[in-house]
């Protein structure tokens, strides 16, 4: 029987090869005789002095539970005795003997069905054939143990009787068995007052004390006084109370070691986060002073001595106020790249603003008057930029491309004729002499792609509508566009879909011609929906498409006719890409788990890769023919060597659902989008042992859970679509959007702007590498969009 964390102290005496230690022992009876004897200066005939009547704490604290065997007669409970008052007055004079039974008694009944169960759980499995103890006999036969030979000759219960049972309670203790047989033979031998030898060996003192109160004269026993007084329990009491406190001590102990220990891992974690703190600001302390230097070298080429001497003042400054926001403030000292459509607010109107909490009112006058202070994106997102930053730069230096490297790839001039934001670096970089050159950038390696991101971070504040197409499509009742192509050279542009059409667009003339209604200058029937289409880079008039058949189509657009038809596939295809090295490769994924390679003139596949999963999407990179990408429904990138496709060279984990798109950033960074609403950055160079699990970024700020919303790359822009109907552009240094354009709708009757929730951006292209991109949505609008 259990009470909470307690235990019947007939359990804890019959439990197999328990120790016997004296004083432990002896506490317990000394507390045992201590209850019977509040009863017996009262006059109080106890009668259940036997152990299923006590129960003991974890520490040897025994209270008095009454009859707990429900196998007593009515003669032999304690309240037989008693008056109700009588009864009241020794359940409260013996404090705590019920106190807290009611809370912590888990059966209300079937106190021995629960111990015999208890015992049957701590057995093993080798001993659960015959349990030593089974508790509902033992709790039988206890009654009969403990009646005194007086009372074995029908005399009535006497205090002289408890005298008795308190001399078998003591046996117990001191004389445990191992077996149910030789429990009931010991104990028909203690009726004759035989002990067993161990006990007269082991503890002569006690087993004398046995016989003296189990005499079979009822006069010739002890009171329970000359008990307490004996040389038995007087002598260790001492020690007794010495072992109690020893016991109290080191459950003090204990809980102050646990508060020390507590107390040392805040003491541990507080000083890894001042240490972690230290290293940022000494970083952040070097890179300030390699910005200034980058400043100096500059200046000497093409600032004034007063400009400079203003930066420097101001750089000083900033530092003074506050470390953490000087880089920021440095990188764009002397680049005042907002452009007029980037709105400028007064210092008063950030504190809406800045996600970090901080107060304007709190920095210095000259600080609010900064650049940093006056672009509102930036103090938006100015917790996202430092973790960006600081991502940036503790990544190893092997990871950073060059300065130069990174600065003329990254600047192309687009289709307009201006040229990217950070184009005009490359005069003053450019300047500089070759030493110094190479000085700075093997010193400060990390500062062109985080300052470029910066720069086209901050350079654009919108999306605006050049175009809508509007289709007219008044036959088919779904126009979700699946997908979109431009051609080599920007000038048109291919939709297809569910439509079952392909339709060239001349974007031009779209843009440049206000009409109510779009007609594309070539239209293509399939006969399956279309899933992806793909513009020969090389091959101005031709167009691969993909259906939900699983057939794979090029087309001659000038003629508006299929030129190849390839039918290998099993199951609908979802993607296909054109290498941009060698025009006549082709690539397609499908459902069937396999990713082809084709060759356009010769009209079959020319080499398989098979996986377990769905593909979603290929791609190929931007300078090879030799290596493939592609996307997974079990939630991974995959990137091969086709030389040796047997296994991938490198496996890309991170995403937890399917992955929907892959686009080469250039030839060593990938960016993967899934239906788990983030897009992924990775760096295959990072590639050491076949596995990437960490990407460079995960962007967020769009929603895709369930449909393909489209992704599309140009100049280290990423657009993706959103199950919000909106166009999102993120920069690859940032993980939050820089951009966005919600496509909003009409109502037909009022003529008021909607929102619908089931619309969603379904396919997005760049333009190249300008700043105009297409974008469809899942009702078949199309837009024309310029980043401004």
């Amino acid at each position: 029987m259990r009470w909470g964390g307690d235990v019947s102290l007939r359990h804890w005496l019959d439990k197999p090869e328990r120790p016997v230690e004296e004083f432990e022992c002896l506490h317990i009876f000394s507390q045992i005789v201590d209850i019977v004897n509040i009863a017996h200066s009262q006059g109080i005939v106890v009668n259940n002095v036997r152990p299923s009547c006590f129960y003991m704490s974890s520490f040897n604290h025994v209270s008095f539970i009454e009859s707990a065997s429900g196998s007593d007669s009515g003669s032999d409970s304690l309240e037989d005795g008693l008056n109700d008052n009588q009864g009241l007055e020794l359940r409260d004079s013996c404090s705590p003997l019920l106190l807290a039974i009611s809370q912590q008694q888990k059966s209300a009944g079937g106190i021995a069905e629960d111990n015999e169960e208890d015992n049957d759980r701590n057995v093993g499995e080798g001993e659960r054939k015959q349990p030593p103890f089974p508790m509902k006999e033992v709790l039988l036969m206890e009654t009969g143990w403990y009646t005194s030979p007086e009372e074995a000759a029908g005399s009535t219960s006497s205090i002289a009787s408890d005298i008795y049972r308190l001399g078998v309670l003591l046996f117990e203790l001191f004389c445990p068995v191992s077996s149910r047989e030789e429990k009931s033979r010991t104990m028909s031998s203690l009726r004759h007052r035989v002990l067993p030898p161990q006990l007269l060996l082991r503890w002569p003192k006690a087993a004398s004390y046995c016989l003296w109160l189990l005499h079979p004269e009822p006069s010739s026993r002890p009171s329970v006084s000359d008990v307490l007084q004996s040389e038995f329990l007087v002598e260790p009491k001492d020690k007794l109370e010495e072992r109690e406190a020893a016991i109290q001590l080191r459950e003090r102990i204990e809980e102050q070691d646990l508060l020390l220990e507590f107390l040392l891992l805040i003491q541990q974690r507080e000083q890894e986060a001042a240490d972690k703190l230290q290293d940022t600001v000494s970083l952040l302390c070097s890179d300030i002073e390699e910005v200034m230097k980058h400043q100096s070298v500059q200046g000497n080429n093409g600032s004034t001595a007063a400009e400079k001497g203003k930066e420097d003042l101001m750089s000083s400054e900033l530092l003074l106020m506050n470390p953490s926001q000087t880089d920021d403030c440095l990188g764009l000292g002397s680049r005042k790249r907002c452009r007029p459509g980037c709105q400028t607010q007064n210092a008063e109107e950030f504190d809406d603003n800045m996600e970090d909490g901080q107060n304007s009112s709190i920095m210095p006058s000259q600080a609010q008057g900064s650049l940093l202070f006056k672009n509102s994106r930036l103090m938006k997102n100015f917790k996202k930029l430092e973790a960006a930053y600081l991502l940036t730069r503790c990544r190893p230096v092997a990871t950073v491309r060059p300065l130069g490297r990174s600065v003329s790839r990254h600047s192309p001039v687009s289709s307009d004729g201006r040229g990217s934001v950070v184009a005009s670096e490359r005069s003053s970089i450019s300047g500089l002499q070759p030493r110094a050159q190479h000085v700075v950038a093997r010193q400060t390696g990390w500062i062109s792609p985080f300052l470029e991101g910066l720069c086209k971070y901050l350079s654009l504040s919108k999306l605006k509508v050049k175009a809508d197409v509007k289709q007219g499509d008044l036959l088919n009742s779904s126009n979700l566009v699946c997908s979109l192509s431009f051609d080599r050279d920007g000038e048109f542009f291919a939709a297809a879909g569910v439509n079952k059409k392909i339709k060239v667009f001349e974007c031009d003339a779209i843009i440049n011609k206000n009409r109510d209604i779009q007609y594309p200058v070539v239209e293509m029937a399939s006969r399956s929906k279309l899933s992806s289409i793909c513009w020969n880079s090389y091959i101005k008039s031709q167009i691969a498409s993909s259906n939900f058949e699983g057939v794979v189509q090029v087309w001659d657009a000038s003629r508006g006719q299929v030129v190849t038809e390839m039918r290998e596939h099993e199951k609908r295809v979802w993607s296909i890409d054109f290498s941009s090295v060698d025009p006549t490769l082709l690539a397609s994924g499908s459902d069937d788990g396999s990713v082809k390679l084709w060759s356009i003139n010769q009209g079959v596949s020319i080499g398989t890769i098979k996986t377990k999963a769905n593909v979603c999407c290929v791609q190929f990179p931007l300078d090879s023919s030799r290596s493939l990408a592609f996307g997974s429904a079990d939630h991974r990138v995959y990137y091969y060597d086709l030389r040796n496709s047997r296994v991938p060279l490198c496996t890309l984990v991170g995403h937890s659902k399917t992955v929907s798109y892959v686009k080469f950033v250039d030839s060593t960074t990938i960016v993967s989008a899934s239906t788990d609403n983030t897009l992924k950055l990775w760096d295959l160079s990072a590639c050491a042992s076949r596995v990437i699990d960490a990407p460079l970024h995960s962007f967020t700020g769009h929603m895709n859970v369930k449909n393909f919303v489209g992704l599309s790359v140009a100049d280290g822009y990423i657009a993706t679509g959103s199950e919000t109907n909106e166009v999102v552009i993120y920069h690859k240094a940032f993980p939050m959007p820089a951009l966005s354009y919600k496509f909003n709708t009409t109502d037909p009757v009022s003529g008021h702007e909607m929102d619908d929730t089931s619309q969603f951006i379904s396919s997005v292209c760049w333009r190249g590498q300008s700043s105009t991109l297409v974008a469809a949505n899942s009702t078949g609008n199309i837009k024309i969009l310029e980043m401004v």
